[in-house]
């Protein structure tokens, strides 16, 4: 019989093919839509181009260009020219930096044939492809810990390879790397690598600001555990061993949660320091700014730092805080703004993945009302009569993962651009894909496939590329894609969800059309 490790191989393995195979679609996909459809006249950030395009540069962008469309932009504008535009400090400074490094030492060698530009196209295909497979890795790794169920952890770790998010996982946006340093963190707190979890979820905040709410793991997890420790020494050992003990793990927790929450917090405070000091004491006048940009600066409205302007109105708050003052002035974001009779076609378009979430929570919160009513401190509680929890997905460590999702759906939709909710949730909580493999493995036809040992021979094929192409993609998610006509309702509708999106978002976000 396989060993756990040999299984575990083999499931990384199959997650690995599909992911790497969702990558290369996804690419040929979005170069073939881009040229098949015309591109729409947005209203969006279009900076001039720095450089005139070199022997290369055309193909790049013909193969490429789809992957700069909409917020893309402003991220390819901050790695090759830096945080000018006061709007630009909406996005933080981690992705740049990252595919600034790799076109800078990577793919130094095109620079005679490619602009900076074009190397930096060619390095957001290579690097959120590249942490795409190793996001999708890290939640099979998390979910296997969390669930403690192999099954749903491999169906979580293929679902997310055709995440309804695709397409911002693809493109010059910072979902992907967020995602991975994310799920990577959260697998190494659950694991017990407390200080290389504070690290990963550190870096995930220099990525994108919601990495704040990742704070809370670090002092929840701890928590509990310090908790459940506690309850352990409590019992068959003497008052003064206790209280020592006690105390023991009372210092460990206000030393150790406090200390790694300041490693999730610091990079935020440091780029709004920077955004501060850049334009609260700017040491720049107008004339040290390229003229064509200076010219846009005028014509949008965008404020760029100079010492002999007015100081902005945020630099006089008692916390100066930009990234609220720009999510508040450029974006209208707030609480209830978009509430709008306008706006129903975006809320319809978020409906499928906060639906995904509400059934998450109301499926947890059933099977364990007790145990969710003491926020999952103290003893478990889940059924505790009966030997085993009455799913995996409703076991006990679940559970702050479904307040997280919670609260990231409850803040999406009251104070956020609610189109946005879908690439929020998508790569920020790993509860989309567990309730979504949860549902799926309902389904008969996995219930039948006792091992899951996919990608092995088919016998339905012949050998050749079409055996070879069928075994290298054979994994759950596909045999029910084959299966599509014999499938449930529930599960046709979780899979259409997920095509459907990753295919609409394809087309339409890479033609500067309205999915954003």
């Amino acid at each position: 019989m396989p060993s756990s490790d040999s299984h575990a191989r083999l499931d990384v393995r199959t997650i690995v093919r599909f992911a790497a195979f969702t990558r290369v679609l996804s690419l040929f996909l979005q170069a073939v839509l881009n040229a098949a459809i015309p591109d729409h006249i947005a209203d969006a950030f279009s900076p001039p181009r720095a450089e005139e395009p070199l022997l290369l540069d055309y193909g790049v962008e013909l193969l490429l260009g789809g992957l700069g469309r909409w917020d893309a932009e402003h991220f390819l504008f901050i790695a090759e020219r830096g945080y000018l535009y006061e709007h630009n400090f909406a996005f933080f400074p981690l992705f740049p930096l990252v595919i600034r490094l790799v076109a800078a030492t990577l793919l130094w060698p095109l620079s005679p044939f490619l602009t900076v530009r074009g190397r930096l196209l060619l390095a957001v295909a290579l690097v959120n492809s590249t942490l795409f497979v190793l996001g999708a890795v890290a939640l099979y790794g998390l979910s296997h810990v969390v669930l403690q169920d192999r099954k749903l952890a491999l169906v979580s770790g293929l679902i997310y390879c055709i995440t309804p998010a695709n397409v911002f996982m693809l493109a010059g946006y910072s979902e992907t790397l967020f995602a991975a340093l994310t799920f990577g963190g959260l697998w190494l707190l659950e694991s017990g690598f407390m200080f290389g979890a504070c690290l990963l979820l550190g870096l995930a905040t220099g990525a994108r600001a919601n990495g704040l709410v990742n704070a809370g793991f670090l002092l929840y997890l701890p928590l509990q555990r310090t908790l459940a420790e506690a309850q352990v020494l409590s019992k068959g050992s003497t008052w003064h061993k206790r209280y020592r003990h006690y105390t023991f793990l009372a210092l460990r927790f206000l030393l150790t949660s406090p200390l790694c929450i300041a490693v999730v917090v610091l990079p935020f405070c440091l780029f709004q320091f920077y955004g501060y000091y850049t334009f609260c004491t700017p040491s720049v006048t107008q004339e040290q700014v390229s003229p064509v940009l200076l010219k846009l600066a005028k014509e949008k409205g965008y404020r760029v730092p100079d010492e002999a302007a007015p100081i902005p109105s945020w630099c006089l708050k008692p916390i100066p805080v930009l990234y609220s003052y720009i999510q508040d002035v450029y974006w209208d974001v707030g609480f209830l703004r978009y509430f709008q009779l306008k706006q129903i076609p975006n809320f319809l378009l978020a409906l499928p993945i906060a639906a995904l979430s509400v059934i998450a929570s109301y499926l947890y919160v059933k099977a364990n009302p007790r145990f969710c009513l003491r926020l999952g401190l103290g003893q478990k509680g889940i059924k505790e009569k009966e030997e085993k929890p009455p799913t995996d997905f409703c076991n006990s460590k679940v559970f702050v993962y479904i307040a997280h999702c919670s609260g990231l759906l409850a803040f999406g939709t009251f104070c956020m651009h609610v189109q946005v909710l879908t690439r929020f949730l998508a790569s920020s909580t790993p509860v989309i894909y567990w309730i979504s493999s949860h549902l799926l493995l309902s389904e008969p036809l996995l219930q039948e496939t006792k091992d899951f040992s996919y990608g092995q021979q088919l016998d339905n094929f012949k050998h050749g590329f079409a055996h070879f192409f069928f075994m290298y993609i054979n994994n759950p998610v596909t045999q029910l894609l084959m299966h599509w006509r014999t499938c449930s309702s529930s599960t046709r509708c979780i899979l259409g969800y997920f095509i459907s999106f990753w295919l609409i978002g394809l087309a339409l976000h890479c033609n500067f059309l309205p999915w954003t």
